[in-house]
């Protein structure tokens, strides 16, 4: 069973073979591993290298002869500590990656579904993936964020919020103008100069985001599981949307 296990985490065969052993002999030669597991000494030699790169095996540097010794199974729970924390680590440059290619799908005429649903695990990627394609909608066709934004977004997108207005560089110029609730601008502590939100007092029955950025009116259901979020890419809906809350903005700040 253990085998099946190892091998479901990336461990070859005869690395598992030759780290049972050692965990059972403590401490073995390359001759005494390669005798006991019947595995070719230029295969063992290979094979250590690669546990000791994983942190499961160290040189007995005290012998007369080169041996090996395994070190606690424990260590495995610390490798992949470390190969989460290297996912981590890339994860804004992939992101990124994606947004910056996708700008070559624009140029060459890619075919935009007109309707996107986005399941509950895929929402913050998309949101990181779009955010350029909505910003170029929008300068090209009205330079700003029309829309309502409800607390639970705000909860549970703050990071993302504060990414778009500190580091994208494609969201220089674009300004926002929301409805919202006190409850959504209470959880947001930083401000933004271009972000400006306006309270409506009719928002107690408003459970969920809705934002039109220039051709794309997108939907966004966070207050209960499973959240998700609708995106239309369309022109005249997204135009008749934004008059809607361009028009209550201009009724609740005259």
């Amino acid at each position: 069973m253990y085998q099946d296990t190892l091998v479901k985490l990336g461990f070859s065969d005869k690395e598992i073979a030759i780290y049972t052993t050692l965990l059972q002999h403590v401490s073995l030669s390359a001759a005494e591993i390669s005798k006991l597991t019947r595995i070719n000494r230029t295969t063992v030699y290979s094979a250590t290298k690669e546990l000791t790169k994983k942190g499961l095996l160290s040189e007995d540097l005290g012998a007369k002869t080169r041996k090996f010794v395994a070190l606690p199974p424990q260590n495995i729970e610390r490798l992949f500590q470390n190969e989460q924390k290297k996912l981590d680590d890339k994860k804004p440059y992939i992101l990124r990656a994606v947004r910056e290619l996708n700008v070559f799908t624009q140029a060459s005429k890619y075919t935009v579904p007109k309707i996107i649903f986005v399941e509950e695990e895929n929402i913050e990627s998309h949101l990181y993936k779009q955010t350029a394609v909505w910003n170029k909608s929008m300068k090209d066709r009205n330079v700003a964020y029309w829309g309502f934004q409800d607390a639970s977004f705000v909860k549970h997108f703050e990071e993302w919020i504060d990414w778009y207005w500190t580091l994208e560089q494609s969201s220089n110029a674009i300004e926002l103008k929301l409805l919202s609730n006190k409850i959504a601008e209470q959880l947001k502590k930083k401000k933004y100069e271009r972000r400006q939100i306006i309270f409506w007092d009719k928002t107690d029955d408003f459970t969920g985001t809705t934002w039109i950025m220039g051709d794309y009116t997108t939907i966004i259901m966070t207050d209960r599981k499973p959240y998700y979020l609708i995106e239309i890419h369309d022109q005249t809906i997204a135009h008749n949307m934004r008059e809607v809350f361009k028009g209550l903005w201009e009724e609740l700040t005259s």
